[in-house]
């Protein structure tokens, strides 16, 4: 079989599973659309285990930096004063400075991972209007909610590599990523 029909079978059949399993038995608590951003991050990466290292680092970070820059920028009273628009804008310059300079940091490089990371916090933020939980510890913060639904898709991201590898044979996992 070839390497891109034993990937598309692999992610057809895992990503069925992963929308069953987001939608059913976690009765929606994690976001499956950010689970399929860090799948596709962990492509992104590379694939192996150091792609799924440096998605989960890349989409964590992403999405620890999110949320500090929405929290500041909602949280402490300045956007009223100054105007939530050029706070906002200010925060969100700042917090994407931030990401590009923690990409100094080997563990970090992969900047488009935390976009994704970034992206997807502030995506269930707004969605959500969740910028009053960005600070509570539980399933209600928007930075938890997405770096738990982000590991578990880089995880389903490695088993389908690995799949699609196994159905079209060694080196499979190679060409899987081309």
């Amino acid at each position: 079989m070839s390497a891109n029909t034993a990937l598309a079978i692999s992610l057809g059949v895992l990503g069925a599973i992963a929308t069953w399993l987001f939608l059913g038995p976690l009765g929606g608590m994690l976001a499956i659309w950010a689970a399929f951003s860090a799948w596709g991050a962990f492509f992104h990466c590379g694939g192996k285990e150091s792609g799924l290292s440096s998605a989960i680092l890349g989409n964590v970070a992403g999405a620890v930096i999110a949320g500090i820059t929405l929290w500041v920028a909602t949280q402490t009273g300045i956007g009223a004063k100054v105007g939530l628009p050029i706070w906002a804008g200010i925060c969100v310059g700042i917090g994407v400075a931030a990401m590009v300079l923690l990409a100094n940091i080997p563990a970090f490089a992969a900047i488009p991972a935390q976009v994704y990371g970034f992206a997807s916090v502030v995506a269930l933020t707004l969605l959500g209007n969740g910028a009053g939980k960005l600070a509570s510890i539980s399933m209600a913060n928007p930075v938890l909610v997405i770096i738990l639904s982000m590991i578990v898709g880089a995880i389903f991201g490695y088993v389908s590599e690995k799949v699609a590898g196994m159905l079209a044979g060694s080196g499979a996992d190679e060409k899987a990523k081309a």
